[in-house]
């Protein structure tokens, strides 16, 4: 594994890891999502699961993340990370390893980028596979509207959580900025261009629903798996081993 510190378009440092094999099959890039960082281990998953089917794999911190990367957290926005992943790719062109078409998985915020750059660039990706992915700003929105996570966040312009996968971490949230950033996101209306195989899972505590009305809309090759008892993000043994299985084997048909 290889670590290398690349800029994006703001002059700010990007963590990039590669992983590299002999004469591989295929290109991948993995994105976290909101708050995440390119070790966590349900995308150490997806990245065994490309190496395992002789993929080479890349992944990167966006900044405002709690990765290696410059910027806070407080300051994340879709615009931001989409724009990062827009950054991590047009360096990859540039190195002598890149091929197209590639490969796109990501989790939750980093699954709804990479589901827009496959609609923007849809002749350079291979197959895509957003995890627990965000549909549209608005029905994010909207669902953190339901279960009553916005309205403290909106109340007081801060959203403040504990960060599971770094204990000891706070993370604490722009309201303003971020839903306004949101809100100017959506799948939906650019879903037929979307034709490369698509792989969808999600938890079956996180609102599949959104991920079903995606699922429908989708014309070519495509598979909705709901790993059940399991929240946003996949965390137990159990759930992180059904994941890996079900990558394992869709990237054995794409």
């Amino acid at each position: 594994m290889k670590k290398e510190f690349i800029k994006n378009r703001k002059g700010e440092k990007m963590a990039v890891l590669l992983n590299e094999v002999k004469n591989p099959d295929g290109l991948a890039f993995v994105m976290h999502g909101l708050g995440g960082f390119k070790e966590q281990k349900h995308l150490q998953v997806m990245v065994g699961a490309f190496l395992e089917n002789n993929y080479m794999v890349v992944r990167f911190d966006t900044t405002n993340s709690l990765g290696e990367s410059d910027g806070v957290y407080a300051d994340a926005t879709t615009t931001n990370y989409y724009e990062d992943l827009e950054d991590f790719i047009n360096w990859a062109k540039q190195q002598n390893w890149y091929r197209e078409p590639f490969v796109l998985a990501g989790h939750s915020l980093g699954s709804f980028c990479i589901a827009l750059y496959a609609e923007n660039h849809s002749e350079e990706v291979k197959a895509l596979a957003p995890i627990s992915t965000v549909v549209s700003g608005e029905l994010s929105v909207e669902a953190k509207k339901i279960t009553g996570e916005s309205k403290e966040w909106e109340q007081t312009g801060w959203r403040i959580n504990k960060s599971i996968s770094k204990p000891g971490v706070i993370k604490r949230l722009k309201w303003n900025q971020y839903v306004e950033d949101i809100l100017k996101y959506d799948l939906l209306p650019g879903v037929g261009k979307l034709t490369m195989p698509v792989l969808l899972i999600v938890g079956e505590l996180d609102k599949p629903e959104y991920q079903h009305l995606l699922y429908s809309k989708l014309s070519g090759k495509k598979e909705l798996h709901i790993v059940k008892g399991s929240p946003h993000t996949f965390r137990t043994k159990e759930h992180l081993e059904e994941v890996r299985n079900i990558f394992k084997n869709w990237i054995g048909k794409i």
